[in-house]
């Protein structure tokens, strides 16, 4: 019902940082949420992240892209995916294996139909997996991540045990404040353009951040 449901209320086509790759994406994020929530029948459901193509995985998708041996051959995580777009980069890269992870069933949804969408095989995992260690993984990818306080600080936790397992892990990040910028290094930046609608801005400047 939910893959119904993308396919319904999306249109595929492209974001613009990362025209080579092709998504269901949504023209109003308002109307679609609300939709959303008529679907499940629950108000304050968290925004439909699944629809659109964010500044940070759109910087971090065109990273990968452009540097394919950073993912080449390796086993990919990308962390609250949202589109997918960046686990979309990394199967188009050359990974070895690509799993795309979220706890909504829509965005798993919107996930396997971009990847049918673009000819790639990416793999899904529903579920939290930030109290783990990402075992099985040589890569972790996570774009907009640092979007509130409380994921924070779950997430410099879990990049620390990543770290110690030697694991390559990018933040792709424009600019949100509870990024702590101090435990990161620059890799990156790019000029973004985004939906106004969801943005305070037409282009946002991002980066994409390793851990020091």
């Amino acid at each position: 019902m939910t893959a119904a449901f993308v396919r319904a209320h999306t249109r595929l086509g492209v974001a613009p940082h990362v025209p080579e790759i092709q998504l269901y994406l949504a023209e109003d994020a308002f109307d679609l949420w609300e939709r959303v929530e008529a679907e499940i029948g629950e108000k304050g459901l968290a925004p439909p992240f699944w629809a659109f193509a964010w500044a940070g995985g759109q910087a971090l998708a065109r990273y990968v892209l452009d540097n394919p041996s950073l993912v080449a051959g390796r086993s990919v995580l990308d962390l609250a995916a949202g589109c997918g777009i960046v686990a979309l980069a990394a199967a188009k890269a050359g990974a070895r294996r690509v799993v795309a992870n979220e706890i909504d069933q829509f965005a798993i949804d919107a996930i396997v139909l971009n990847a049918e969408a673009n000819g790639l095989t990416v793999q899904t995992e529903f579920g939290d997996m930030v109290d783990g260690d990402a075992e099985g993984f040589d890569v972790v990818l996570a774009g907009d991540i640092f979007y509130d306080t409380a994921v924070t600080s779950r997430m410099m936790p879990f990049i620390r045990r990543l770290q110690a397992r030697d694991v390559t892990v990018l933040v792709g990040d424009p600019g949100r404040k509870h990024l702590p910028r101090e435990q990161f290094s620059q890799v990156a930046q790019y000029e973004v353009p985004v939906p106004k609608a969801l943005e305070d801005a037409e282009i946002k400047t991002t980066t994409v951040w390793r851990p020091l």
